[in-house]
């Protein structure tokens, strides 16, 4: 049997803002705990989200994010969501894995034959300060290869939109090249997901997938910069435990 037919059946989405159980301005599929909504609400949307992707209770795994480049490797479900950390890496099947964004960049990443996975928190705090490659060191350290990793970048604040000081661009190039650019309106900006891509790739990850759409930009996701306060999207991914279809 071929490496490619033992690979895990790796699974993964993303969310937007629509039929969920919160109030404006976190109407109405907020996934966020920390942004001021009704908890009861919260919990409603993240069990529907158990329900919808198929995975048993309590098996999304969340993170308390922090803007740092701290990584924790998961091996069972949590209670409540892991400390100041940005990333989370497994490889048991069944464990969703849970990036929490509204501009920030979400990372999925997976090594397919070696059962390995990752979720990443990366905004321009994170990303500058290395959180990917701490993130695929600790995939290598579980067995997975670069060679083998596939990333998916979801929705994020785009280059066109994300305006920011001449200083700070020039700051988040020097450590995170390539994600200095112009806005759609000529003036200093950040493309956070163009530097982490090439980072990816610089690291020896080769295929990355992106989600083009803008969180700025569409109404149908939530954004902090668009106007705060606001809900969060969530990326996931997970190894489905379903049985594998029989060869032919």
């Amino acid at each position: 049997m071929s490496a490619t037919a033992n690979a895990a059946r790796v699974r993964r989405v993303t969310t937007t803002r629509a039929g969920g159980a919160s109030k404006a301005p976190y109407d109405t599929f907020n996934l966020g705990d920390h942004v001021g909504d009704d908890p009861a609400a919260v919990a409603a949307n993240r069990l529907r989200l158990e329900r919808e992707i198929g995975v048993a209770p309590g098996h999304v795994v969340w993170m308390e994010q922090i803007h740092s480049r701290n990584v924790t490797v998961v091996d069972g479900p949590r209670a409540e969501p892991v400390e100041a950390t940005d990333a989370l890496v497994t490889n048991v099947p069944g464990l969703a894995l849970a990036v929490l964004t509204a501009d920030c960049v979400p990372i999925l990443l997976s090594d397919d034959e070696a059962g390995v996975l990752a979720a990443v928190h990366a905004g321009r705090v994170g990303a500058r300060i290395g959180i990917v490659p701490k993130t695929i060191e600790a995939m290598i350290g579980l067995g997975a290869k670069p060679e083998r990793i596939g990333a998916f970048l979801g929705p994020a604040a785009s280059g066109a939109k994300y305006e920011v000081p001449a200083a700070m661009a020039a700051d988040v190039e020097e450590h995170l090249p390539g994600s200095r650019c112009r806005t759609e309106k000529g003036t200093d900006g950040v493309d956070l997901r163009a530097g982490i891509r090439r980072q990816l790739q610089d690291l020896g990850v080769a295929a990355v997938a992106e989600d083009p759409r803008c969180t700025i930009s569409d109404p149908t996701l939530f954004s902090h910069r668009r106007g705060a306060p606001t809900g969060r999207l969530a990326s996931v991914i997970w190894i489905d435990e379903g049985e594998e279809p029989s060869a032919s």
